[in-house]
């Protein structure tokens, strides 16, 4: 099977930073040219059966969390030009389902997630690297909102869960991998400027990419 030309785009950022927005208005734009989004999240590992670990202490924002071997070799068989079954994860039960997800090859791939640039394996793959940025009190009130509303999480729950692992792995993990991006990008999908220059630069890289 032939290469295929294309521009990988990862998207760190905290929590409730606004990667996803990013990653959709991306995704929106770059439509007519060819364009999917790649989640970290459903990468993440099945909790153990075995394990006597509560869900509610387990990390879900350490690194070890994700298994990325798996991310790797999906992101550079797409890069090849070759199909992948992604697998899905539900929130709610926090584990993988049995369905995956077929993603075929695009000219944009557009990768996203709070620990993509914490890995440098992975961050070999990108052609460009994006850390959104945004408040810490603007993360927690959207995280809230969103583990509430879409993942049947309680108040308690989601407070608990920020202070004990999200805000300390946010410190040592996400917040130094910003040093990793090429672009930072403050408040996220509603700073129009910088989605307009990063949008310019990847029309840049496609022409590039295909000689023209």
């Amino acid at each position: 099977m032939s290469k295929t030309v294309c521009v990988v785009i990862g998207l760190a950022g905290g929590s409730g930073s606004g990667k996803t927005s990013v990653a959709k208005a991306l995704a929106r734009d770059f439509k007519n040219k060819g364009a999917v989004v790649i989640e970290q999240d459903w990468y993440y590992r099945n909790i153990p059966e075995d394990s006597d670990i509560n869900v509610a202490d387990w990390n879900f924002d350490h690194p070890d969390s994700v298994e990325f071997p798996l991310l790797i070799e999906h992101l550079k068989s797409l890069r090849k030009g070759i199909p992948i079954d992604a697998p899905q994860y539900d929130y709610k039960t926090h584990s993988r389902m049995e369905k995956t997800r077929r993603i075929y090859p695009q000219p944009v791939i557009i990768l996203e997630g709070i620990l993509i640039l914490d890995n440098p394996e992975l961050r070999e793959l990108l052609d460009i690297k994006i850390y959104v940025d945004t408040d810490a009190d603007v993360r927690f009130i959207r995280r809230l909102q969103r583990d509430i509303h879409e993942r049947g999480r309680s108040v308690d729950n989601v407070i608990t869960q920020y202070y004990k692992t999200v805000r300390p792995m946010h410190e040592t993990f996400v917040e130094q991998s910003k040093k990793h991006a090429d672009i930072i990008i403050p408040q996220g999908a509603e700073n129009y400027v910088a989605i307009d220059v990063l949008k310019t630069k990847i029309k840049w890289l496609l022409r590039e990419a295909h000689g023209r």
